[in-house]
C-alpha cells in the first residue's frame, strides 16, 4: 500500500436510549436502538515503527491530549493483544463536535481497530475484536461494524438489525459539551429495561417513526437540566417544515431529526444554520451497506 489507509468513523445515533439499574461494575444496564449516519470522522493509518496521533478537521483543535485519545489507545491495545511489533501513525480528521452524544471517540477507536486489522494483516480468527473493543469503552463494540444495531448490557451486547429505510437526517449540536458521567449521575432511581428489537425491517421512515414514538431517551431530561439549550434545539427542530421526528442522541447535547427524504433535510438545514451561527448543523442520511471501511 503506497498511501495511507483511510477508514470512516460514522456518527452513532441513539434512536432511543433506555437506562436501567446501575450494575455492580458501576455501569447501567442499557437498551438502545442504534443507527449510523453517512457522515462522521475520518481516520488515516500509515505503518510506522512507533505509535503517534495527529489531529485535524473542524474540531481537531478541541482535542488537546493526544496521548489520552481513544484512537491511539485502540492502536496500542490491539498491538498488545496480538503481540505485533508493528506501529502506526494515526491521523484523525475530527468532523464531529467533541463530547456531543454522537459516539465520536468510540467511533474513532473502532475505526482504528478495523483499519489495523487490514493494515497489519492480522488474522481475524485469532483476535476477538468485539472483546478488544469492550475494553476501550461501552460504546466501542457497537461502532466496530457501524451497522444498525440493538445494544444491551452496558453496551457490549450487540445484535445487528436490518438496514433502516431511506430517510433524511439532520444532526444539530448547539456548541456545548456535556459530561456523560454528569448526565448519568443526575438520573433518578432506575427500573429494568424490557423492550424487544423490531421483528421485521421497517418498510419506510413513517413506520420507523411510529416505532420510535413508543420509546424515549432517558438521558434527555437530565441533559436538559445541565444544558437547557437542548430544549431550544428540539423545539426548533420540531418546528421545521416536513420534520417527522426529533430527539436527543446519547447523553447529548446533539439532537437528530428525521425527514421523509434527504432533500427535505437539506432544505431544512439552512433554516437553523442561518438563525444560529454558533450551532453545528449537518444534513445527512442513514449509513447503508456493509461494515466499514
Amino acid at each position: 500500500m503506497s498511501g495511507p489507509l483511510i477508514v470512516a468513523a460514522p456518527a452513532k445515533i441513539n434512536l432511543f436510549l433506555h437506562v436501567g439499574r446501575k450494575r455492580a461494575d458501576g455501569y447501567h444496564d442499557l437498551e438502545s436502538f442504534v443507527a449510523f449516519a453517512a457522515f462522521g470522522d475520518e481516520i488515516s493509518l500509515v505503518r510506522d515503527g512507533g505509535f503517534s496521533l495527529s489531529l485535524g478537521g473542524p474540531f481537531g483543535a478541541q482535542l488537546s491530549d493526544c496521548k489520552q485519545n481513544l484512537a491511539l489507545k485502540a492502536a496500542k491495545l490491539l498491538a498488545e493483544r496480538t503481540d505485533t511489533k508493528q506501529g502506526v501513525r494515526v491521523h484523525l480528521r475530527k468532523n464531529l463536535p467533541v463530547a456531543s452524544g454522537l459516539g465520536g471517540g468510540s467511533a474513532d477507536a473502532a475505526a482504528v481497530l478495523r483499519g489495523l486489522m487490514h493494515l497489519w494483516q492480522l488474522d481475524p480468527e485469532r483476535i476477538d475484536l468485539a472483546e478488544t473493543a469492550e475494553l476501550l469503552g461501552a460504546d466501542v463494540p457497537v461502532c466496530v461494524a457501524s451497522k444498525t444495531s440493538w445494544m444491551e448490557g452496558k453496551g457490549e451486547c450487540v445484535r445487528t438489525l436490518p438496514p433502516l429505510p431511506e430517510a433524511g437526517v439532520l444532526l444539530v449540536n448547539p456548541g456545548v459539551q456535556i459530561s456523560t458521567s454528569q448526565v448519568f449521575g443526575s438520573l433518578g432511581p432506575r427500573r429494568g429495561t424490557a423492550m424487544q428489537p423490531p421483528r421485521a425491517p421497517f418498510p419506510d421512515v413513517y413506520a420507523l417513526v411510529r416505532f420510535l414514538r413508543e420509546t424515549i431517551n432517558d438521558l434527555e431530561p437530565p441533559a436538559q437540566e445541565i444544558a437547557p439549550v437542548i430544549a431550544d434545539v428540539l423545539q426548533e427542530m420540531n418546528e421545521l417544515p416536513d420534520v417527522l421526528f426529533a430527539r436527543m442522541s446519547g447523553s447529548g447535547a446533539s439532537c437528530f431529526a428525521l425527514f421523509a427524504d434527504e432533500e427535505k433535510a437539506r432544505t431544512a438545514a439552512p433554516l437553523l444554520r442561518n438563525r444560529h451561527t454558533e450551532w453545528w448543523v449537518c444534513e445527512t442520511v442513514f449509513r447503508q451497506g456493509g461494515s466499514c471501511p
